[in-house]
């Protein structure tokens, strides 16, 4: 791409974003960077209607960066159960943490600062830096990845590091000398409302006449990824004991899935779960099919409203208080509705 086409490029996507791009989303016009960068940690492989409730009530029940450090992990943990991918909470937590013990509750001011707090990657160091202190460098999440590997034809296989690197620095040589932050906001606009993974609507689109994949006929085939997940399977059986309005709980490890969390006593085997309890009715309810990134998880649950003889160690906690504990979505549906 010329120099013509690189300034004009800058300037098409600023435009287009201030005519038709999103302007109202409650974390844009302001230069808060614990509110952008709330905001981009939701945002991570989430879409918009399901963050705006959360993120409005993270800002309402701690409004600084300093009233969430000083939260607890079970606290944080609690208000994000049901947004998924929950290392980005642990972090999030983290993060906080840093910046009020090791900076003064004050967030670095350049791209290259902010990457060193927990949890804040390359792209997302680069939206704050762009959006609250005007720093002109380059973002790249997936629909950043999408739009630029489109207009380039970039045919790198993005599962290779190298091929990612130089993205990165395509990235870079697009960045207009002024307006970076509308024009990074203008990327996300596109990829998010317009050049879509499966059905991009071209004729929509202000970069079409320099779009050299629409132009090769078929912008769908970038970008290049070709290494595939394989998805596992996993089985579980949950143990359900209720008793005087109390349900017994037990905290996850802090890694894995779920890492410090509470769920009901889990099994690896109906047998192993039935002789946790040493007695009593057991009432079977139908499975959870749960997705997760890596693997599809599929739940049992057995119930007793009256344990007796042995159960497992936990915690027994009431249902009014359930709310202040982190539960993974599936389990606080199954309480809520059986």
């Amino acid at each position: 791409m010329s120099e013509a086409l690189i300034e004009d490029f800058g300037k098409t996507v600023v435009a287009w974003q201030r005519r038709h791009g999103r302007n109202t989303l409650p974390w844009q016009n302001t230069r808060d960077p614990y509110r952008v960068w709330l905001s981009e940690v939701m945002l991570q492989q989430t879409q918009v209607t399901t963050v705006l409730g959360y993120y409005e009530r993270f800002l309402a029940r701690w409004p600084k960066v300093t009233d969430l450090a000083a939260a607890t992990l079970d606290e944080v943990l609690a208000q994000w159960a049901g947004l998924g991918y929950y290392s980005r909470a642990r972090n999030l937590h983290a993060c906080a943490k840093a910046v009020a013990e090791l900076h003064g509750g004050e967030f670095p001011r350049s791209a290259a600062g902010l990457q060193t707090l927990p949890g804040i990657g390359r792209s997302t160091a680069a939206a704050i830096a762009a959006f609250c202190f005007g720093e002109r460098v380059a973002i790249l999440d997936g629909n950043v990845k999408r739009v630029l590997s489109r207009v380039l034809a970039f045919d790198g296989d993005l599962a290779s590091s190298a091929a990612e690197k130089k993205l990165w620095d395509r990235a870079t040589e697009l960045l207009p000398q002024q307006d970076v932050d509308r024009y990074t906001q203008g990327l996300m606009d596109l990829g998010a409302t317009v050049c879509g993974a499966r059905s991009p609507d071209c004729l929509l689109c202000p970069v079409q006449p320099m779009c050299r994949g629409q132009q090769q006929g078929d912008p769908t085939r970038y970008p290049v990824k070709t290494k595939k997940l394989k998805r596992g399977r996993r089985e579980n059986w949950w143990l359900w004991l209720e008793a005087g309005g109390q349900v017994l709980l037990q905290q996850r490890p802090s890694t894995g899935v779920w890492a410090g969390m509470w769920t009901l006593p889990m099994f690896d085997d109906e047998a192993s779960a039935r002789a946790a309890l040493g007695g009593g009715e057991l009432q079977t309810l139908p499975r959870i099919e749960h997705a997760l990134t890596h693997f599809d998880w599929v739940l049992h649950t057995l119930r007793s409203e009256s344990p007796e003889g042995m159960t497992p160690g936990g915690t027994w906690v009431a249902r009014e208080k359930l709310a202040d504990y982190a539960l993974p979505a599936p389990l606080k549906k199954l309480i809520v509705e059986s």
